[in-house]
């Protein structure tokens, strides 16, 4: 059986208190449980990490025993070159996802140094970004694209 890590960076913790215009007005737990429910339809195991500390995140990429990584970095997105690094370093598919649409924001947040090492990037659908790269990872981990 599969295992997908969905890792959430810096701020996602504050997900329904947030700037709810841009971020929605769902809680992390409240993604996590559709999270949750998708890969139980999908047939993976899901393990679920945020942190506000880059170096944690670092961690548990460079530990983890997923065969599929969905991560959403934050502003890491934006300048994390060692985040970068640790997703190059993993051996599965790793899929970008955002809440909002990075790339109609303001000018910092419209590139992504994540995305040359991801297989795709979702962005903008609020918590179906998450969804459809679940939906993707596992596609992916069983040859269906």
């Amino acid at each position: 059986m599969h295992k997908v890590l969905v890792i959430h960076g810096p701020n996602l913790n504050r997900l329904g208190q947030r700037d709810p215009l841009q971020y929605g007005t769902g809680t992390l737990k409240e993604l996590e449980c559709a999270l949750l429910g998708l890969a139980a339809e999908l047939g993976v195991v899901l393990e679920t990490f945020q942190s506000n500390y880059e170096g944690k995140l670092i961690d548990v990429i460079q530990t983890t025993d997923a065969h599929g990584i969905v991560i959403n970095p934050g502003a890491l997105t934006h300048y994390s070159y060692s985040l970068r690094d640790a997703l190059a370093d993993f051996h599965g598919p790793v899929l970008e996802a955002h809440l909002s649409n990075i790339h109609a924001r303001e000018p910092f947040r419209q590139h992504s140094v994540i995305a040359d090492v991801a297989k795709g990037q979702i962005s903008g659908l609020g918590f179906n970004s998450y969804l459809l790269a679940l939906r993707a990872v596992v596609a992916l981990l069983t040859e269906e694209i």
